[in-house]
């Protein structure tokens, strides 16, 4: 299994940018996506996730109303729209793979993406 992530980079404070994940190796199964962040010297926090389905999406609170999670056709590809960025903002951006959307906890997770660097400069 394999989770292919991308689309980091930097921005201004304001900016957007779009962060993708593709998985492979788990045709057959039915799993939520998201992800999560990981800033230097602070613990890896949940940031958005959704489900298989797409109809269930979970929100960190620090990003609701900036952030849109997405899932793609096909479904093994998952998207996540940053608006708004923040310096706070910046940080290692993980991909992962749980078997539900909700309560999603990094040490839940069963598969992880390399990180992909997000820098919101001011």
């Amino acid at each position: 299994v394999q989770l292919q992530a991308s689309g980091g980079g930097l921005v201004q404070v304001g900016g957007s940018l779009r962060l993708s994940c593709a998985t492979s190796g788990l045709t057959g199964s039915t799993y939520a996506m998201g992800w999560f962040r990981q800033a230097p010297g602070k613990e890896r926090e949940f940031v958005a996730a959704i489900s298989w389905s797409g109809s269930t999406i979970y929100y960190a609170d620090s990003v609701k109303g900036r952030f849109t999670i997405s899932r793609g056709n096909p479904k093994n590809m998952a998207y996540l729209q940053m608006n708004s960025l923040k310096p706070e903002d910046s940080a290692v951006y993980y991909c992962a793979v749980g078997r539900s959307a909700g309560n999603w906890k990094s040490a839940d997770m069963n598969y992880w993406g390399k990180g992909t660097q997000v820098t919101v400069s001011s």
